[in-house]
Order: C-alpha cells, then structure tokens, then sequence
C-alpha cells in the first residue's frame, strides 16, 4: 500500500531543537534499505537540508524553498523555479517589509542564505548542518537566481507584510508562513504539492501510494495531494482547521514520524533506540 515516503522537517521530522534524533535516523536508514524512496519536502535551503540528510544518513529526494528546487539523490538539480528578478527587487524594499526596520529579510540564492543584517539567534536552527547566512546590502542586490525571499519578525509585524505583498502582487506570487515568525515568498508556480508529483512522476508511483507529514501552513498543498496525509499533534492550529480530517500522529519531539512510520512499514518500534 505504501510506496514512497515525504517529510517535511522543522516542527515534524525534526525535534525541539531543529536536530535529529537516533531513533529517527536508525528508523529512516532501516525503510531506505527496503527500498523505500524518501522525500525531504521543506522551506529549507538546498545547502541546509544537503548537511542534514547527510546526518540522517540516507540519500532523499529533496524538495526545498518550498518546491522552487528539487535535488534528486545524486544532488543533480531536476526542477528549479526563480522569483523573477525584478519582483526580487521589489520584495527587499521597505515599503514591502516595513520602514520600522524590525523585519529580518532573507534571500535564498543557489548556493548562498543572504540577510540583510547579523542574526546569530538564528543559527540554532542549523546545528545539524553547520548552514550560515552572507550579511549582504540587499538594496544592492540584483535580484537574479533566487528561489525565495523570507522574513522573519513578531507575527504582527509579519501580518502587515503579508498585507503588503497581497496589495502589490496579489495573486501572483506563493505567500505561506513555514513558522509564526517565518513569512516566505517564492513564484505561484512553486509549491511543495507541485514539487512532490513531480518527484512522483519521475519515480512512476501514483500519489495515491504516497504518505507524506506535515505541521504548518506550507504543508497544506502536499498533504491535499497523497493518498496517506498525516499531521502531527504540535501542527499550527489554522493547519487543523484547514484540513480537519487528516490524521494527527504525536510531537515531533517523540520522534512521532519515526514511530508512525514504523508501524506503518512494519518494522520493529524500537522504543530504547
């Protein structure tokens, strides 16, 4: 019945502290052995999820900046999608994030996290990886070979910016929160649904053997796509709201997806790993 695997990370494959744990690796290199394809489906840059995949020990598909890119396990690049540059441009202006200078603006280029400031706070996400940010002058910045702009700031702050880019782009951009704090913007082409059925495709499985876990908004088109949604207990409340019906599975911080996906596959729960 089950076929094929996707996860997304932050608050679902990884714990509390963005990190993860033994029993999640022994569990994921265990279905990888049986042949299982694996899917990382995250807001993550490529770079960042390479270094935890490679801590996880197994080599996945990976879907990062929310669908703009897509890796195959070899790390070729199948599937990219930039935000125009001019759009790019536009996106870093205060007038979009706020003339209060409290927004934290982000651009994820190809191989590079570029910020418009220092924010060491933030590498506590990153642990696994080692991922760091380039401090760079946005303003100057040409707008070319980015798959996503992300803000970061108090979920107050980040309504306005929202409101901000619906009154200037409307419909034409993809706008998602990944995290409260964590506003992200790639092109309306992108998603981690779309990305997934293209994986899919490539690997001939129907979606309909697909299971995927999720816990916040950007999860909302890949959960709606397979056959076999979960959601884990610690998941936004609008994520609830929105799709009542998908199942809830436990924290991220039990290790819930290694636990479910075990029960799942049929392996052995091994609760003292």
């Amino acid at each position: 019945m089950y076929k094929v695997i996707a996860s997304d990370l932050d608050g679902t494959l990884l714990n509390s502290n963005h990190q993860v744990d033994p029993f999640t690796i022994s569990t994921m290199r265990a279905l990888e052995s049986q042949g299982v394809p694996i899917v990382i489906a995250t807001g993550r840059h490529y770079c960042d999820v390479a270094g935890i995949r490679d801590v996880l020990g197994i080599r996945p598909y990976l879907i990062t900046s929310n669908g703009a890119r897509v890796h195959a396990p070899d790390d070729e690049m199948i599937f990219a999608d930039d935000l125009r540059p001019n759009v790019v441009q536009q996106l870093i202006k205060p007038d979009i994030a706020g003339e209060h200078g409290r927004v934290i603006v982000n651009l994820f280029a190809d191989r590079e996290w570029l910020i418009d400031r220092d924010a060491p706070h933030l590498l506590r996400y990153h642990q696994d990886s080692g991922f760091t940010y380039n401090v760079i002058d946005l303003q100057q910045h040409d707008g070319a070979d980015i798959a996503k702009a992300l803000y970061i700031g108090d979920p107050a702050d980040l309504a306005v910016v929202a409101a901000n880019l619906q009154r200037a782009f409307g419909e034409a951009l993809y706008v998602t929160y990944s995290l409260p704090d964590c506003l992200e913007v790639m092109t309306a082409n992108v998603s981690k649904g779309r990305a997934l059925q293209f994986v899919l495709d490539r690997l001939s499985i129907s979606v309909a053997r697909c299971v995927a876990f999720g816990d916040n908004m950007n999860d909302i088109d890949m959960l709606e796509t397979v056959g076999h949604p979960f959601m884990m207990n610690n998941a936004n409340p609008d994520l609830i709201a929105r799709l009542p019906n998908v199942p809830r599975i436990g924290n991220n911080f039990e290790a819930a997806v290694a636990h479910h996906l075990r029960k799942l596959f049929e392996l052995d729960d091994e609760l003292t790993a």
